[in-house]
């Protein structure tokens, strides 16, 4: 499912479609191209559908196609759900890593949707530009936010003199829309009656869609040769503890499972309820979230505070992103402009900002060695409105337009900053981490 640009509802039908799918019993599994963390969890969380992510950039080729195929092992039906506008690339005129650069390396049939508001004949040319700018595998349109009797209008025309299917139509559902935060969608347990919503919205969907023609294309898709990273030998045993509740929430499945297959027994624990991280863990992950949401449950919860800053000052490795950095600090502003006391291992206040920060990919370069090793690349994102008095110095981050920034706190013990980072960029980095881990334990 891709679209000329954003806010063109991609995401409202993918989950409508998916919702339909999986009412239908069948088997799905879902994905999302480039970094986003939120809207797999609507496609797992709330639809029940196996979810991940498809990053061309982090995660390189070969290794994206892998875990794309692993992901999707068993499935009757894959639905990938594209980014921004579909042409879209790492710069203005680059479609590098974008759906489009995705739909061709997995040699995948696309879905454009086009949101038709306002317009009738003069979406024609818009299609056709899409699917003549490029070779590519534009195989349908979906035209969003358009009458019945538009659809049907130009239906034959799309078909006939672009060469493409029409499978269908969506009206405009105001009352079905999902809304956004800063950091892109709410999240799934913050809609109302979310459920009920995405199931309203799949009955339209059966109506207004023919979804056996969309499953039909879906089937003419290529077999996908794949082969996995090289993870080096031996499996690290080790204990790791990694915050996850509905403050902690921004975190990679495949980040997961690449410490799973390096040996890593993982145990998760809520800085909101727990009182400190669980017994027996070598290692802590904070990710990435909205600890700005949760600052008073945070700052109130003063044993998992205590536990956390006395178990990285005793040498305890840990990695932290994003949101778990800003929970580091030794105070982080609210939304209401108020400060709280948080964790203290970094000396250092979280603030909010009024605009965005260092937001895209970028290359993560250590220069300074500690936990991670001098040279050593791993690669992720940003994206935050809130920045800090001590944002690290002992990382060089290169955005994709070639800029480079000072970023990152790499200790003796901790790798900790606002870039969230791919695991999968670099598995040795991981093992590294890992070892550490082992040796701590061995302490």
């Amino acid at each position: 499912m891709a679209a000329p640009s954003s806010g063109s509802g991609k995401t409202l039908i993918t989950c409508g479609l998916l919702q339909a799918l999986v009412n239908r019993k069948m088997n799905v599994s879902s994905f999302k191209c480039g970094p986003d963390f939120i809207d797999p969890m609507f496609h797992e969380k709330v639809i029940g559908t196996r979810s991940g992510n498809i990053d061309l950039f982090m995660a390189g080729r070969d290794t994206a196609k892998h875990l794309f195929c692993r992901s999707a092992e068993g499935s009757d039906i894959s639905v990938i759900e594209g980014v921004m506008g579909f042409y879209d690339g790492i710069g203005p005129a680059s479609t590098e890593s974008s759906s489009y650069d995705v739909s061709s390396q997995l040699d995948v049939p696309v879905m454009l949707v086009v949101n038709g508001r306002g317009a009738s004949a003069s979406i024609l040319p818009m299609i056709k530009g899409f699917v003549e700018y490029k070779r590519n595998n534009i195989k349908g349109v979906i035209l969003n936010n358009v009458s019945e009797k538009i659809y049907e209008g130009l239906k034959g025309a799309i078909e006939k003199e672009l060469g493409i299917a029409a499978p269908g139509y969506v009206p405009k559902v105001k009352e079905l829309v999902i809304e956004s935060r800063h950091m892109g969608l709410v999240m799934p347990h913050e809609v109302d009656m979310l459920k009920e919503k995405l199931n309203d919205l799949s009955k339209i969907l059966e109506r207004t869609l023919d979804i056996d023609a969309i499953v039909r294309i879906a089937d003419s898709a290529s077999d996908i040769i794949c082969t996995g990273p090289a993870l080096g030998r031996g499996k690290i045993k080790a204990r790791i503890g990694v915050a996850a509740d509905e403050c902690f929430c921004f975190l990679y499945k495949d980040n997961i499972g690449l410490l799973e297959k390096l040996g890593a027994e993982i145990v998760y624990f809520s800085p909101l309820r727990d009182k400190r991280i669980p017994d027996g863990v070598s290692g802590i992950i904070v990710p990435g979230g909205y600890p700005e949401l949760y600052a008073d449950t945070l700052s109130d919860n003063t044993g998992m505070l205590r536990s956390i800053k006395e178990s990285v000052a005793g040498g305890m490795p840990c990695l932290a992103e994003g949101g778990g950095f800003l929970y580091l600090h030794d105070e982080l502003e609210d939304t209401s402009g108020r400060y709280h006391k948080m964790a203290g291992v970094v000396n250092g206040r979280a603030f909010r900002t009024d605009k965005i920060s260092k937001f895209g990919y970028t290359s993560v370069t250590v220069r300074n060695g500690g936990l991670m090793e001098k040279g050593v690349t791993l690669k992720g994102h940003e994206f935050h409105y809130w920045d800090s008095t001590s944002c690290g110095s002992d990382c060089e981050g290169t955005k994709t337009s070639g800029t480079i920034h000072e970023c990152m706190h790499n200790g003796n013990n901790v790798f900790i900053g606002f870039p969230h980072l791919y695991y999968y960029s670099n598995p040795d980095a991981m093992r590294r981490f890992l070892t550490e881990c082992k040796r701590y334990s061995g302490r």
